[in-house]
């Protein structure tokens, strides 16, 4: 095997858990609209660092990091657009 291919395999494992672990939070803010926990002012930190870090892997292009962090900040610029917003969005039902 060649070690390029470690390196890839270690980079998706990682990226698979962080953005994995991510989900549950996006998914319960999505399903209740409840965002009145969540820190504007660290979840724009946070939306702003996984944009640089999707910019870092295009250049570099390491697939592992673009794919993890174009599916994170999809969800976390969801996630801080309801929180900026300010509204609760009903549930379906």
């Amino acid at each position: 095997m060649n070690p390029n291919d470690w390196t890839d395999l270690l980079g998706y494992a990682a990226a698979s858990l962080t953005t994995v672990s991510f989900i549950p939070q996006a998914w319960l803010s999505f399903r209740t609209g409840d965002v009145s926990g969540i820190s504007v002012g660290m979840y724009s930190c946070f939306t702003v660092g996984v944009a640089l870090w999707l910019a870092y892997g295009v250049a570099l292009s390491a697939w592992p990091i673009v794919v993890a962090n174009a599916i994170t900040l999809v969800l976390a610029l969801a996630i801080l657009g309801m929180t900026l917003r300010g509204r609760r969005v009903r549930p379906p039902g």
